[in-house]
């Protein structure tokens, strides 16, 4: 597999038949190369004893005691949140099954691991899916399934922006420590401009400096007024929520094996509208309200990035009771302008016959 996104290690990931992702040794040996787990000079004897045993052979047993004699407490909670997560890996055999006994469908699951190790996972699953893509926007697209947006408006078009990014952009002009260094004394500070994805410049997406620093444009369409009272609405070619959608179509095919069209809509006039879905926190709570027929407040609406159509191919393969209608998806931002995309709900409330096998 090719390694479009970095640090990530999917050339160390095998495949089953199925096409799940099986982990190996040297992928975990990733995760002791990270900064929560690597050396530092003030590492005790103990900790250096265990990075180079499980160096050695990662998925070996790790005795409580090994752990207790580190002297430095955090280092001690992060080898066993790693230990923890390592274990839950292994015991499922693919990341995919994994992933989903994080979110089991009755409600019961309890994340236990910080939010590091599942959004990790995401992008090595997306990965997976979309390895043989050559398609900068639905690459772009696919990062908002594993890294927080920032939503901004510039001239008319809604924009997505990878949020450590932005922030980092906006306090130091995208040159990291040393640029807020210059800030915090008053010297002016290089500007690096972000950029909207487009085909011009969707290149520069493959080159590694590039990665996460392209906005992506999630206009709906673009509205022309040829007078008389007559406006021609088109929808953007390259719009990033098409792109977006046909990313959790394939979300939705390899995890559940059922196929799904996925597209974005600007409302919903359907007076029968029986199930929906909301791909993060604020919109399950606002569809739910639109639903049940509670007011909601103007500023709330417009929070709303896109909602979206979600029909099935083969209707028999829904509940009975829904077979046939379409599913209802919304994806929107908090007050701070902020997206937290959660694909797992797209797999654990679809309307579904029954339990995942």
């Amino acid at each position: 597999m090719q390694d479009f996104w970095p640090l990530i290690g999917v050339s160390r990931l095998q495949r089953n038949p199925r096409g799940w992702l099986v982990p190996t040794d040297d992928y975990l040996r990733l995760y002791l190369a990270r900064p929560e787990l690597a050396l530092v000079p003030e590492s005790c004897e103990a900790e250096r004893a265990l990075h180079a045993g499980l160096s050695g052979s990662p998925s070996r047993p790790v005795a409580a005691a090994e752990l207790q004699d580190f002297k430095d407490a955090d280092a001690r909670d992060n080898y066993t949140l790693f230990l923890r997560f390592r274990d839950g890996l292994l015991a499922a055999g693919t990341l995919e099954a994994y992933y989903l006994g994080l979110f089991p469908q009755d409600g019961t699951g309890r994340i236990d691991i910080p939010p590091l190790f599942i959004d990790l996972v995401a992008q090595a699953i997306v990965h997976g899916l979309l390895d043989a893509s050559a398609d900068a926007y639905e690459m772009r697209a696919a990062e908002m399934l594993f890294r927080p947006q920032r939503i901004s408006t510039q001239d008319g078009q809604v924009l997505s922006g990878d949020l450590e990014v932005v922030d980092m952009f906006q306090q130091t002009g995208g040159v990291g420590d040393f640029g807020r260094f210059l800030a915090e004394a008053g010297a002016p500070v290089p500007v690096v401009e972000l950029q909207v994805l487009n085909d011009d410049n969707a290149f520069a997406y493959w080159e590694k400096a590039g990665r996460h620093r392209f906005l992506l444009d999630l206009t709906h369409e673009v509205s022309n007024d040829l007078s008389h009272g007559l406006v021609f609405t088109m929808v953007r070619a390259r719009s990033g929520l098409k792109a977006l959608a046909g990313v959790l179509q394939k979300w939705v095919k390899h995890f559940l094996g059922v196929d799904v069209a996925i597209r974005p809509v600007q409302k919903i006039n359907d007076e029968t509208w029986r199930w929906h879905v909301g791909l993060d926190t604020e919109s399950t709570a606002l569809l739910n309200d639109l639903y049940e027929g509670r007011e909601v407040a103007p500023d709330r609406l417009q929070r709303l990035v896109s909602l979206f159509h979600l029909e099935f191919a083969n209707p028999r393969e829904m509940r009975a009771d829904v077979a046939g209608k379409p599913v209802y998806l919304g994806l929107m931002m908090n007050a701070e302008g902020v997206v937290r995309l959660k694909p797992q709900n797209l797999l654990v409330n679809l309307p579904l016959p029954g339990a995942l096998q």
